[in-house]
């Protein structure tokens, strides 16, 4: 299979600062010594919840006798718990310090449908990984329930990268994350954000700030019509609010559709044909059941993720299929990217959701000369 690539390479930019400016800006940021003398470190204690896990394996995927599987938690800084299957090969030693990756996505799914299928196979390949489910999701704490939120989700990676960090068989220097789908976004907002990440890999992402203020194929759209479209959709929604408030309950978006009509767009077929059939359904996936709290929203619509992803200095690889209806995503965030250590890897004849699932056509063979390339 032939892969089509596309390098990065950076570009010397004048930068014209106001050097008197930006150290009054950043030195006011920095305490004085007297300050600095009167601080006090106080150490808040912290409860994690005790979750309820099962022991069973009730993955969509099948078990690899080539990586070993357990499960674990973590804390957000949000004090949320956090469930996650931790893979390591099955060869790893007592002692042994290994590059380590933490796994999500996608959006709506938990960590029994995909990412955890991507950190097996990691693991299988020489890497300590963690498939994570995110705040308020699956097996992880959080309430109201399938509540997502672009603040909380990408703290979701920095928390895994706080796991990962103080793992005994981790080399706390030799860090990555993979995000999928809408956690490909997340990623992306939390490479810019935690310099501790050394490495991010996206799989067909979603831009979902982007997805969720403007709707699809904004590209062909205008600008008036979307923000007139934005303006109503957030007045619906805060009405709710003042529904769900008075009801004490949650209003959601409702799952992928159960059932495929004729007139439906492929994609959505595609997504129908994945998270409603034993190919991907999961009972704790709010993608195959309820879908998200309506009131996330305007989060997202008013909060955008990749805001300062030119700043990410570290390596990224972003992978999307050729035939994708998503593809744009991540053709568009690749432009905003800097440095000559980022790549666009598109896979020929590949749709959305074949990067769910086809052990096939992911290109791990890829995936893992990149985190070996730069975790390092």
């Amino acid at each position: 299979m032939k892969l089509e690539s596309t390098k990065k390479y950076k570009i010397g930019k004048a930068l014209l600062l106001g050097a008197l400016a930006i150290g009054v800006s950043l030195g006011s940021l920095a305490p004085t010594a007297s300050a600095a003398e009167k601080t006090t470190t106080v150490q808040a204690p912290f409860q994690k919840e005790e979750l309820q896990m099962t022991n069973k394996w009730d993955k969509v995927f099948p078990e690899d006798s080539r990586a070993t599987h357990h499960k674990v938690t973590f804390h957000n800084r949000y004090g949320i718990t956090l469930a996650a299957d931790l893979y390591a090969p099955k060869n790893m030693k007592q002692g042994d310090k290994l590059p380590a990756l933490a796994v999500a996505g996608p959006y709506g799914a938990v960590k029994e449908q995909v990412s955890g299928r991507y950190a097996q196979e990691m693991a299988a390949r020489g890497f300590l990984t963690i498939a994570f489910d995110p705040s308020f999701t699956g097996e992880s704490a959080g309430a109201p329930r399938n509540t997502t939120s672009p603040d909380i989700n990408t703290e979701d990676f920095s928390a895994a990268v706080d796991y990962l960090a103080n793992n005994e068989n981790v080399d706390a220097d030799k860090i990555g994350i993979i995000g999928i789908c809408g956690w490909g976004g997340f990623a992306l907002n939390a490479a810019a954000m935690d310099t501790r990440i050394k490495a991010t890999v996206t799989s067909t992402m979603y831009d979902m700030s982007r997805n969720i203020a403007n709707g699809y194929f904004d590209n062909d759209k205008d600008e008036a019509t979307i923000k007139a479209k934005r303006k109503a959709a957030k007045e619906k929604i805060n009405e709710q609010r003042t529904v769900d408030y008075k009801n004490g309950t949650y209003k959601m978006t409702g799952g992928v559709p159960t059932e495929v009509t004729a007139d439906m767009p492929q994609f959505v077929k595609d997504y129908h044909d994945f998270y409603q059939t034993k190919l991907g359904y999961h009972p704790r996936s709010f993608g195959s059941t309820t879908g998200a709290t309506l009131s996330s929203l305007p989060d997202f619509m008013t909060m955008p993720l990749l805001m300062r992803s030119d700043e990410i200095d570290s390596a990224v690889l972003m992978i999307h299929g050729e035939k994708a209806h998503s593809r744009y995503y991540s053709e568009d965030a690749f432009k905003k990217l800097t440095g000559s250590n980022k790549e666009l890897l598109i896979v020929p004849g590949a749709v959305h959701t074949d990067l769910y699932y086809k052990m096939d056509v992911i290109p791990f063979d890829k995936i893992e000369m990149f985190f070996r390339d730069n975790l390092k």
